[in-house]
This record gives C-alpha cells, sequence and structure tokens, in this order.
C-alpha cells in the first residue's frame, strides 16, 4: 500500500487497542486530559502569534522599507514550512512525534527572535522563513499525536478545540499586538511571544512521551528518512520559492527563476500528493485538494486585510487587527457545528455551503475601498468567511485521519499541509506580483512613518486585483467540496 493511499477498513493502529479499552469519555476525561490541554496550548501558541504579528506586520514592513516585499513576509513562512511538513511526516511516522514537535517548538521561538531583532527587511523574511521551519514540524506531528492517541469518534471534538484555542488569540492578539506596536515598537510583538513557548513544552511533551511516542509496528526498523521524498520536499519549497520570487520581481529576467521554479515544483508535488489530487479525485485526493484551495484563497486575502485598512481608510494597527478579530469566534463556531454526531451525514453540503461564505467575504471585504462604505462591513464579512473555514478546515482534518492507515497518518498528515502551505505560497505569490503589479509598492512610499496616509498613499486596483481573485477559487473550492467523500 502507498503511503499516500486510503486506508484497508481492517487495518488498526497499535495504539488504538490501548486508547479504546478505556472508559468512553471525551476529551478532557483522565485519560486524554493532559494531552488536550498540552497540544491545545502549542495551537494556542500559534494563534496569538498569528493574530498578534499580521496585526504588527503593516508597521514593521513601512519601517524596514519593506512593502514591496510585504506578501514575502508571509509567504516564506508557508515556504519553508513544505519541506519541514515532508520531514516531519517522515520523522514522526518512524520515530514518533515527540521529536519533531519539540524541534519545531525552538525553531518556532528562534524564527520570532530574528524577525524581532532584524535590520532590514530581508533579515526579517529569514526570520519568518525559520519560524516556517518550525510550523511546519508541529502542525504535522500534532496530526499523527491525534491519530495514535485518539479514538475516531473524538476526534471531531479536538479538532473543534483547536478551533476554539484560536478564539482568545482572535480577541485579545490584535489588541494587545496593536497597543504593544503603538506604545513600545513592533519588535516587542516578535521578542515577546517566545516565553509563551515554556508552557506548551511542559504540559504537551510528556504526555505525548507517554500515549503516543514511538514508530508504529508498520514502520519499526525503517530506515529514518526516504531520501527521495526528501529531495522531492526540497525540490518543492525551493520552486515555491522561485516562484514567490519572480511574482514579486516584475521584469523579463524573472521568466528565468519563474522557469526553474515550476520545473522543480510539478514533479514534486506529483511525487508528494496522492495520485488524482490535481484533478480533485473522489475521496482522499478530494480532501487534500479542498484544504489547498479554501486555506490559501483565505490566508492570501487575509494577509492584505490589515495593510488596506491602514493605509486606504487610515485605520491603526490595534483597529485595523480587530476588524479580524470576531473571526477566531465564528471559526470555532463552524468547527464545533460539524464536530456534532448528528450532523455527519449533512458534513459534504456543509462544506460546500461554508466555502460559499467564504468567497462571498473576501469579495466584500474591497467593497471598504469606496469611501462611503463603513469600515465595520469587513469585520462582518469576514466573520461569516470565518465560519466557513471552521466548517471546512476541521472537516478536511477529521476526513484525512479517517482514511488513513495509522502507519500512513504522518505521510498523509504532511500532503494536506503541503497542499495547505504550497497554495498559500503559490496564491500569495499571484496576489503580491498583481498588487505590485498595480501600484501597490507605492503605498508604503507614501505612506512610510505614517499610521495611514488616506488619498495620498491610494491605490485601491492593487487590492481588488488581490481580492476579487481569491473569491474566484474559493468558489472553485465549493465544487471541490461536491468531491470529498464522506461516507468512507
Amino acid at each position: 500500500m502507498s503511503a499516500l493511499e486510503p486506508r484497508d477498513a481492517d487495518v488498526t493502529s497499535p495504539f488504538e487497542d490501548t486508547v479504546d479499552a478505556a472508559p468512553p469519555e471525551g476529551v478532557l476525561g483522565r485519560t486524554h486530559r493532559a494531552l488536550s490541554i498540552g497540544i491545545v496550548s502549542v495551537v494556542l501558541l500559534i494563534a496569538f502569534e498569528a493574530t498578534a504579528v499580521g496585526t504588527a506586520m503593516p508597521v514593521a514592513a513601512r519601517e524596514l522599507d519593506g512593502i514591496p516585499l510585504y506578501a514575502f513576509a508571509f509567504s516564506a513562512y508557508f515556504t519553508t514550512s513544505l519541506f519541514a511538513m515532508v520531514l516531519s511526516g517522515q520523522w514522526a511516522d518512524r520515530r514518533g512525534p515527540l521529536a519533531p514537535l519539540a524541534t519545531g517548538i525552538g525553531s518556532f521561538g528562534a524564527g520570532l527572535l530574528l524577525s524581532g531583532t532584524a535590520g532590514s527587511m530581508w533579515m526579517f523574511i529569514l526570520g519568518r522563513a525559520v519560524q516556517g521551519v518550525g510550523g511546519g514540524l508541529v502542525i504535522v506531528a500534532l496530526y499523527v499525536v491525534i491519530g495514535r492517541a485518539y479514538p475516531e469518534r473524538i476526534r471531531p471534538a479536538i479538532m473543534a478545540a483547536f478551533s476554539a484555542a484560536w478564539i482568545v488569540p482572535s480577541v485579545v492578539g490584535p489588541l494587545a499586538s496593536g497597543t504593544v506596536t503603538e506604545h513600545l515598537g513592533w519588535r516587542w510583538v516578535f521578542v515577546g511571544i517566545p516565553v509563551l513557548i515554556v508552557l506548551p513544552l511542559g504540559l504537551a511533551l510528556p504526555a505525548i512521551r507517554r500515549m503516543a511516542a514511538g514508530p508504529t509496528d508498520a514502520a519499526a526498523g525503517a530506515e529514518p528518512f526516504d531520501g527521495r521524498r526528501i529531495r522531492l520536499a526540497l525540490g518543492i519549497s525551493l520552486g515555491a520559492g522561485l516562484l514567490q520570487f519572480a511574482g514579486q520581481e516584475l521584469r523579463w529576467a524573472s521568466l528565468v527563476p519563474a522557469v526553474i521554479g515550476a520545473a522543480l515544483l510539478v514533479p514534486a508535488v506529483r511525487g508528494l500528493l496522492p495520485r488524482g489530487t490535481m484533478r480533485a479525485a473522489r475521496g482522499l485526493p478530494a480532501v487534500i485538494l479542498l484544504r489547498g484551495v479554501s486555506a490559501g484563497s483565505f490566508i492570501a486575502a487575509e494577509s492584505f486585510v490589515p495593510l488596506m485598512l491602514v493605509t486606504q481608510r487610515g485605520l491603526s494597527p490595534t483597529m485595523a487587527g480587530l476588524s479580524l478579530a470576531a473571526g477566531g469566534l465564528t471559526w470555532a463556531l463552524g468547527s464545533y457545528v460539524l464536530a456534532r454526531p448528528r450532523l455527519e451525514a449533512r458534513r459534504q453540503p456543509l462544506m460546500v455551503a461554508g466555502m460559499v461564505l467564504v468567497a462571498l467575504a473576501i469579495a466584500a471585504a474591497p467593497s471598504v475601498l469606496i469611501e462611503s462604505v463603513p469600515v465595520w462591513i469587513v469585520a462582518v464579512a469576514w466573520a461569516f468567511g470565518c465560519f466557513g473555514m471552521g466548517m471546512v478546515i476541521a472537516s478536511t482534518s477529521v476526513l484525512l485521519l479517517k482514511l488513513s492507515a495509522p502507519q500512513e497518518a504522518g505521510g498523509n498528515s504532511a500532503a494536506l499541509q503541503i497542499s495547505d502551505g504550497l497554495s498559500n505560497v503559490l496564491l500569495l505569490a499571484g496576489g503580491g506580483a498583481a498588487f505590485a503589479a498595480l501600484g501597490g509598492g507605492a503605498v508604503g512610499a507614501a505612506a512610510h512613518g505614517a499610521v495611514g496616509s488616506g488619498a495620498a498613499g491610494s491605490h485601491p486596483g492593487a487590492f481588488a486585483a488581490v481580492f476579487l481573485p481569491m473569491a474566484g477559487v474559493a468558489l472553485v473550492g465549493a465544487w471541490v467540496a461536491t468531491r470529498v467523500r464522506t461516507d468512507a
């Protein structure tokens, strides 16, 4: 059986007998309480970083004279995480998830410190790249932990808990980050977050060592890493980075890195994703493609929301960040809705509806480029979009584990996250190129040193060129959702 094929019905986990023998209980029952609190704390850390850094990013890019490279600050994270995801999948499958998780958390913190002390935009981007290595290691290892330590009946609940972990950071993160940015400086947003690493390490690692450490029986004795897949992982990461660079440098000479990037990327994608992913074959391939389409379109659009509100409508970084705060609550609500057992049979149509909500939210956001449109429209639209994302993202995670044999959980989780990260990189590259081509780089020049510059830095077409195509991609995701098999 290939590492990326759906599982047979009679395959069971070597860890599952122990888990299923316990009395029926939820994720906070005695058996899973310490593990659940620990791994949700890890997600809480990642959530706080994402919301806080997103709020501080426009100011950081402006002070480092890096607005033309704004999209790079986001995509660098996803580019390096692509390699780390493959590495983590093999590492976790063959040696257990403990080591990649611990290494990933350490790398995540180191990247934050590097960005927070950067003296140039490229050094800042390097820090984001180091963060991406950590994030890629962590997210895949967490999926392996869930697949090994939790019985299938409560996996939707732990996925919903992951989404709930975004609520407090979504509300508190922008306010705290904006306040720190305005009064102490954006650097403190980055260098202050690594302190939170101690809590996830102390809670999660002992519980993982006890409940999910070590290789599966099928992986015991295997080589630590598959050299071919590592080479493909390097190819996909380098290829995505070259395409992103070509998109930011709109010159004829940029065709060279674009062609090289595509030549590296295409065979790597074919080798690392399940056969049929690009044509949305029913079952696991459609699940993996949907994850990429949904996450990529949404994240690429969301990355430009604070910058649009700061430069086009004169909002402070705090208020721009808070415009997205309600999204954490509605994202968790969407995950909670599809965690209900009675809605399992309706999972597929609800995922389709979720992608339609995402498309509508992205399309509505640039309406605030019209001065007469109130800025709270973005907050309302994003709340509905996040509700749809909550339903879709949680469902793809649950379905992936349902369709994966225990010894394939790491590889399949890596494929899911590769689809997610690669889509983010490519769509950010496309959006960033359109943004730069239509004068987006001048936004930073006009607004440099100010919170917002109003009409002086106005380039509404540059922002519309990011949001409207992403809304179209999200609509494609609604069709992909009809191809997902939910009765396996």
